[in-house]
């Protein structure tokens, strides 16, 4: 038989999954490594965690084939927004300085107040923000300034990882739209960028198609994996677009909700288009296929902060929300902004705090429960008005992540969005995109469309319509208060900061 594999290179671990060409799974691996914060916004990964996670995972899943059996190929879905500096020699000079570190914000801020600026969200979809490569480069250049006058060469952690197999220095066309350096309607790097940043095209690497295809890895790493050193290696695209892909969402109107660590609404549409507030993003998946979005920090973190600081982490997940369930929609009035570690999109404001709002003597913990869980969707209702105002009206919704396996959330989405809620079958949606992706590439099949052979629906969420007029009061509160409170993040996360240090 024939199969592939699908690699995703996430922000906590990389996972591998066995596929065969109609979609199913056959098996997966996940590989853990730590993320290395700090209180200054620090968020890095080692460079050599993650490869030896690559080689792994492809061993673990690999093990599965059959003599007899062909591995058509390897494809890779990425987390975006991730920087890596080299020497002249490819030596490297920092780790991955990953999309979650946001010790830029001091020189996003100059950006956003620069007269250009605004201009180069514009041209390039990328929100003006921390997480973004034009930013790390500026705090590089102003803050590691011997990292910034040594490095020759950058590249992103998927390209990396190719770079160790292949010795390649390029970047695909989806991940590099994340990085702030590239203008997406030219599909160039953008000028005024590079200028910001004072970077030369020669220390960035060349951008290909996500349909590239690599071949001829070393022998050790071949081994290592236990599959062919000629086996085609496809270069995919970045992790957003592709999950659009894995879960049936890649027609207008159609928009895959993910809420897994963080979360983010996405729509494709046929070609690049911006926000003339400034509010979402806009990402490749290939060249006629553009991702429109809002990536959220706020997500299952936050529940998982709920567990531990609520309630000391005694109750499990399924024993805290069964309590939160037995209150009525609203949690009493109770509202709650889950701006914990800042927040990119609707806010885009890495200084951002959260708060729980209209707390009183008659509030406890299960509504206070409740509340977090209401607050990450209602900033997610947020961001869908503002991509409801760039791509058009949401005719359903594809809704994935490990927040789909609590019952009493998804229904909270489907209620506070009034739309019905379909979990597609596939949980390994970014891979799975990818493994698509990787069978256009080898001419296995002809357009991407043939996603929906693959993915049924597993299960709908219908709204309650007797909620609706109770979210329907407290959605405008929530947004009214996320941008009264504005004015007020930057002096208190100041005021904090004194404390970190």
């Amino acid at each position: 038989m024939e199969y592939l594999i699908g690699v995703d290179l996430g922000t906590t671990a990389t996972k591998a999954v066995l596929f065969e060409k109609n979609g199913k799974i056959v098996a997966s691996s996940s590989q853990a490594y730590p993320l290395y914060r700090d209180a200054s916004g620090m968020a890095e990964e080692a460079l050599e965690d993650i490869f030896e996670a690559v080689l792994v995972t492809i061993r673990e899943v690999s093990f599965n084939l059959a003599e007899e059996d062909e591995l058509l190929a390897v494809s890779f879905s990425t987390q975006m927004h991730s920087l890596i500096a080299f020497d002249e020699n490819w030596q490297p000079l920092t780790r991955v300085i990953t999309w979650a570190d946001t010790r830029a914000v001091k020189y996003t801020e100059q950006i956003k107040n620069s007269a250009e600026g605004f201009e180069i969200y514009k041209r390039t979809g990328t929100p003006l923000h921390p997480m973004a490569p034009l930013s790390k480069l500026i705090w590089l250049r102003e803050e590691k300034n011997n990292i910034y006058q040594r490095a020759a060469h950058y590249l992103d952690l998927k390209g990396y990882i190719f770079y160790r197999l292949f010795a390649t220095n390029k970047i695909d066309l989806s991940t590099v739209t994340g990085t702030g350096l590239f203008n997406i309607f030219k599909l160039d790097w953008e000028e005024k960028a590079l200028a910001l940043t004072q970077l030369t095209k020669a220390q960035l690497p060349e951008v290909v198609e996500p349909y590239t295809i690599e071949q001829g890895m070393p022998h050790e790493f071949a081994k290592k994996m236990g599959i062919q050193e000629d086996t085609k290696f496809v270069w995919g695209a970045a992790d957003g677009p592709l999950s659009n892909l894995g879960v049936n969402a890649i027609k207008p109107g159609v928009a895959a909700i993910t809420i897994g660590t963080s979360g983010a609404i996405r729509v494709v549409t046929d070609q690049p288009k911006t926000d003339e507030k400034g509010r979402t993003f806009t990402y490749a998946l290939d060249r006629d296929h553009w991702v429109v979005g809002g990536p959220v920090n706020s997500g299952g973190d936050v529940f998982r902060w709920a567990r531990d600081q609520i309630f000391d982490g005694k109750l499990s997940y399924d024993e805290i929300t069964a309590l939160a369930s037995k209150v009525a929609p609203g949690a009493d009035g109770l509202l709650f902004h889950p701006y914990l570690g800042g927040e990119r999109a609707p806010l885009w404001d890495a200084n951002a705090r959260g708060s729980f709002f209209g707390l009183n003597y008659g509030h406890n913990r299960s509504q206070m429960t409740r509340s977090v869980l209401e607050g990450v969707v209602f900033n997610l209702y947020m961001v869908a008005l503002s991509l409801i105002e760039v791509v058009g009206n949401l005719n359903m919704i594809q809704a994935t992540g490990g927040f789909t396996s609590s019952e009493l959330w998804t229904q909270i989405l489907a209620d506070i969005f009034e739309q019905p809620i379909n979990v597609p079958e596939s949980r390994e949606a970014g891979c799975l995109g990818a493994v698509i992706m990787a069978e256009k590439a080898l001419g296995i099949v002809d357009n991407l469309e043939v996603i929906e052979e693959m993915v049924g629906t597993n299960r709908s969420y219908e709204p309650q319509v007797e909620h609706f007029e109770i979210y329907r009061e407290l959605a405008p509160i929530f947004i009214r208060l996320s941008r009264a409170l504005t004015a007020e993040y930057q002096n208190i996360s100041n005021f904090q900061r004194r404390f970190e240090d």
